[in-house]
């Protein structure tokens, strides 16, 4: 800490005393506390508090003091529960304030949760870090040695990041969107029969890089579109804070597939020859050129659409993997009583579509999900029976998971709803300033 004396400091929270060491608030899991770390005058202290007691060295914070209690128990033993007898939604500020999410709530308090802001579809935002909104000329007086280095890098990456945060952002982020849409229509009209007979070449011959290849309008193209993806994922790894979190991130996973099959089909192409054998072969090529479609994912940055449908997805795991077991268990018995109805036993009339249990699955999943495609389907009275019972048991076991899925997804949109809006506020300062 770089102001204040003492070898410890003392927060009251609502007037409960906690005392502390400097080292512990260097890295504290609750942002507001270690965000004390980094004062250099008081100013900056009132704008992290509320108010600070020089000799004694004692910071003032006039919230709950048994919400902080709460906090402080998962600070220590990793479990973030509700205060009894306390609005969800009350606990749930606090706990914005002191730098928490809901995903550090149990599971069965974040079900809670869920619930209550669906009902009442109320949505809070972290506060932002002092000095990432536009102060005036007092807050820039006061700036610590590096400040503009970070400051310039932090809206860079908002650049990048965050669509909304400014006007270049969403210059950025349609100019991004054009280049998919681009590269996804030369890659559908690639294969075409009628893009191909101009030009005499078969598929192999397609997938090929050649120099002739690179020269036509589709290879030009898919250059350009190949060279702004990769400027741009250059461009946010730099700016990015933390490196090996950036790499692990799923859509920055999903840039690299789409980028990287381009260099290494050019790379197999200069160091094998364009009629060598696997140039020849043409099937390793084209699978790596059809990689091309993990693009359109990258649209998922720009709409909020693909982007609840992937923090659904994150969040509901469990339910998803509850509803596939409920299916593998649906499709173990009902595969198995259908093969031997309708072939196991001697009755005269065998369907060879149900030969074997695996045969039989197909027609137990697409029953299941109210498909029915016809191509197979039971012939005896028994087997006709169990066939609608497995089409109802489908129906309801399909449906049990369906609410816990819906009520995330809804606090899904509205919580990235409740960031765009946020964020278009800003940029609505921005044009004001």
């Amino acid at each position: 800490m770089n102001f204040g004396r003492g070898p410890s400091v003392v927060l009251n929270v609502g007037g409960t005393r906690y005392s502390f060491s400097r080292e512990v608030l260097k890295d504290f899991p609750l942002r507001r506390v270690s965000r004390l770390h980094g004062c250099l005058s008081e100013q900056d202290v009132l704008e992290v508090c509320d108010d600070y007691d020089r000799e004694r060295n004692e910071y003032f914070f006039d919230r709950h003091s048994e919400a902080f209690g709460f906090i402080m128990l998962y600070v220590r033993h990793g479990h973030l529960r509700f205060v009894p007898h306390m609005c969800e939604l009350s606990f749930y500020n606090e706990m914005i304030y002191w730098g928490l999410e809901g995903s550090h709530l149990d599971y069965c308090c974040q079900r809670r949760l869920d619930d209550r802001m669906s009902e009442t579809c109320t949505y809070y935002a972290a506060e932002e870090p002092p000095g990432e909104s536009s102060g005036g000329p007092e807050g820039k007086g006061r700036r610590p040695p590096g400040a503009e280095g970070r400051k310039w890098l932090e809206r860079m990456r908002r650049t990048f990041e965050e669509p909304t945060s400014s006007v270049a952002a969403q210059v950025l982020a349609t100019v991004s969107i054009l280049f998919v849409i681009v590269s996804m229509v030369v890659l559908c009209a690639s294969t075409l029969p009628e893009w191909r007979a101009p030009e005499n070449r078969s598929v192999e011959e397609q997938s090929r890089y050649t120099a002739e290849s690179v020269r036509e309008p589709s290879g030009i193209i898919e250059a350009i579109c190949i060279g702004w993806f990769t400027a741009e994922c250059i461009v946010r790894f730099i700016v990015s804070k933390n490196k090996c979190e950036f790499v692990r991130r799923p859509l920055n996973i999903i840039d690299l597939l789409a980028i990287t099959p381009y260099y290494i089909s050019v790379l197999m192409t200069v160091f094998t020859g364009e009629n060598s054998q696997l140039q020849r072969a043409g099937v390793t090529l084209r699978v790596l050129r059809m990689m091309r479609i993990f693009w359109v994912i990258k649209l998922a940055r720009h709409f909020i659409g693909l982007q609840t449908l992937g923090l659904t997805l994150k969040r509901c795991y469990r339910e998803m993997v509850m509803l596939l077991v409920f299916i593998c268990v649906a499709m173990a018995i009902f595969s198995a009583l259908s093969q031997l109805l309708e072939n196991g036993l001697d009755l005269g009339t065998k369907n060879k579509d149900y030969a074997s249990i695996p045969a039989a699955c197909w027609w137990v999943i697409i029953s299941m999900t109210t498909v029915g495609y016809g191509d197979m389907c039971p012939i005896t009275v028994p087997g006709r029976i169990l066939g609608g019972i497995c089409v109802v048991s489908g129906i309801v076991l399909l449906a049990l998971p369906i609410t816990f899925i819906y009520h995330s997804f809804v606090q899904c949109y509205h919580e990235l709803k409740f960031r765009s809006a946020r964020y278009s506020r800003s940029l609505s300062a921005e044009f004001l300033n």
